[in-house]
């Protein structure tokens, strides 16, 4: 399942999407199918169009991002859950330090809550979720980021087994249940709040949403943006995989709402 989700995701996203649907037209433009070859080519061109100069996947990805409102600090947290997806854990490998990518804020929400709540555990779920399964999950090198602001491994519950949003889910409610832990924060980036919280509910395990990691300003609106055309190509590719997630997770029954909401 994991691998099918992968390569099904290496096709489906958006640039790959218009690459292949251009590809296969022209091939059958040749092969004397022109009209479907047309069709193919131009929904490739239109979705090409959308992903580069227009706000369309910005717009979508701050409909996810406002699903989940920062929340008023509680008097008390016994755990800060941590979804992985954070390190460069290829870069890391190869270089060694610490590396982040775009999604470093919820590492940093997480020493900063660590700090306001300084008896509160800090669950960091998230295994190698690369094709080759070679590197160090971000469970593992988070140690190494912790201790760097002085907060030691005795306050670490390290999940280092999921490489999907779904395993997280899973994983994380076995060892919350074997520390005996309630009333915990989850800190991922905010588009990915509504797909991590609807899994965390289906699996009946009852978390406070602290989103971090926005993408946009939160005034985006639906138009054309001729202006930086790989910004949105990103934000467009992030938007799908989000919602695209949400749909497969809602059809196979692991949520029961299609876009969970603040309750």
């Amino acid at each position: 399942m994991f691998l099918a989700s992968k390569i099904f995701w290496l096709v489906a996203q958006p640039l790959s999407f218009a690459f292949f649907s251009l590809l296969i037209g022209l091939l059958l433009v040749i092969s004397r199918f022109r009209r479907a070859g047309a069709v193919l080519g131009a929904l490739g061109l239109l979705v090409l169009f959308l992903s580069l100069f227009t706000t369309s996947g910005p717009y979508f990805l701050q409909i996810l991002e406002d699903r989940f409102p920062r929340p008023s600090s509680p008097q008390e947290l016994s755990c800060i859950i941590v979804l992985g997806g954070a390190f460069e854990n290829e870069v890391v490998a190869g270089r060694g330090g610490m590396e982040f990518n775009q999604a470093g804020d919820r590492f940093i929400e997480a020493a900063r809550l660590a700090r306001v709540y300084p008896k509160a555990r800090i669950l960091v779920s998230g295994g190698d979720g690369s094709f080759s399964g070679a590197y160090e999950g971000d469970a593992r090198a988070s140690e190494t980021f912790f201790s760097a602001f002085g907060i030691g491994p005795d306050r670490l519950i390290r999940e280092e087994n999921s490489r999907t949003t779904f395993e997280n889910a899973v994983h994380t409610k076995e060892l919350l249940a074997e520390s005996e832990l309630e009333n915990c924060a989850l800190v991922t980036s905010a588009f990915h709040m509504p797909r991590s919280i609807g899994l965390f509910r289906g699996l009946g395990v009852k978390v406070t949403p602290w989103p971090t990691d926005y993408r946009t300003s939160g005034k985006v609106r639906l138009g054309f943006d001729f202006t930086q055309p790989s910004l949105n190509a990103q934000l467009t590719t992030t938007a799908a995989r989000e919602w695209i997630g949400l749909f497969g997770y809602y059809v196979s029954g692991r949520t029961p709402m299609l876009l969970p909401h603040h309750r």
